[in-house]
């Protein structure tokens, strides 16, 4: 109940709201630019898939939505912002065009198996957002979706997608190639000094391992 009081306060303009216009946010026009440039430097990645950590190696907390290699993540920084320099080094084009998120806490390339459904689950909290960049995304259009609340989207290679991951969210890759999307989780606008505030929440998470 105090979590919903405190959302409700910081994020008054669109508590509500599932996903976001990419146009809302000037900075997504930049990553878009320079999608092919992250796309080459995944493609590398993916020559050497089986050595990507699979995500519940990395966060246990994962576990109840994953098992196997069906969900792997490559981590560029971890919660909090703090980046990852041996992972930065092989990826130095995709560093460079984070750095014009504002706000950017975590950031990886999220590579989902043929035929993973991820299953219902939530984020703990409204203070951030999510962002995705379409990198692999195969066919036919619609096979690779998220349900947000109840409203469902599908990715597009080359272009965003943001949404409040505090709501309910499931996802299915329903084909027989990987999907891959870049995976960033941002700080919330909101209106100052309640940003402050949000920012001093999120912070005070980032104290706690994933």
């Amino acid at each position: 109940m105090l979590r919903a009081i405190v959302e409700r306060t910081l994020f008054y303009r669109d508590a509500d709201r599932k996903f976001f216009e990419a146009e809302a946010f000037p900075w997504t026009a930049q990553i878009e630019a320079g999608w092919k440039s992250i796309r080459t430097e995944l493609d590398a990645l993916m020559t050497r898939r089986e050595e990507i950590p699979n995500f519940q190696d990395v966060s246990k907390a994962q576990n109840a939505l994953t098992e196997g290699d069906q969900w792997k993540t490559f981590f560029l920084s971890t919660f909090g912002g703090k980046k990852i320099p041996e992972n930065c080094a092989r990826c130095p084009e995709t560093v460079r065009l984070l750095q014009h998120i504002p706000g950017l806490r975590q950031s990886m390339f999220s590579i989902l198996a043929p035929r993973k459904h991820i299953p219902p689950h939530r984020g703990p909290y409204k203070g951030l957002l999510r962002y995705h960049l379409g990198l692999i995304i195969p066919g036919p259009e619609g096979s690779c979706r998220i349900r947000v609340g109840d409203m469902v989207r599908s990715w597009t290679e080359g272009k965003s997608m943001i949404f409040d991951d505090s709501n309910e969210h499931e996802v299915w890759n329903d084909t027989d190639s990987y999907r891959v999307v870049l995976f960033v989780d941002f700080l919330r606008p909101t209106v100052f000094p309640l940003s402050l505030v949000n920012r001093l929440i999120v912070w005070a998470r980032g104290q706690y391992p994933l």
